[in-house]
């Protein structure tokens, strides 16, 4: 596994722990204590900022999960990659996006750039 692929693995652990004291943890383990979370919904800082962040993905969609879709693609301290939002029970995947991180000198990222490709439909 490249640090990359490390680096996406935590933050995919992070997206989908199933509690807050799992959430917690996930996110210390995937995001420095200062790193950053943007996306077009939210923009936010600090462990505490991208835990609440990722919580309020799990209100909004309980029983979905987030999943890797195709290859992690990195260079120097940055990756990119694609996900899905799937739900546990049928598969259907209303929403999906792509990441950009930048990882700090021990592997965890500083910052994400999200961009959402696909919405679900009102």
């Amino acid at each position: 596994m490249t640090q990359y692929t490390t680096a996406v693995s935590r933050y995919l652990a992070a997206w989908n722990a199933p509690d807050s004291e799992a959430v917690a943890k996930a996110v210390a383990e995937a995001w420095t204590e200062d790193g950053t979370y943007t996306d077009p919904l939210v923009d936010v800082k600090g462990h505490e900022g991208v835990q609440a962040a990722i919580e309020g993905a799990h209100q909004q969609f309980p029983g979905f999960e987030f999943r890797l879709k195709g290859e992690v693609d990195g260079n120097h301290h940055i990756a990119r990659f694609s996900w899905d939002l799937v739900s546990t029970a049928d598969g259907s995947s209303p929403a999906g996006g792509s990441d950009v991180i930048t990882l700090a000198e021990d592997g965890r990222i500083s910052s994400v750039s999200g961009f959402l490709d696909r919405l679900p439909s009102a």
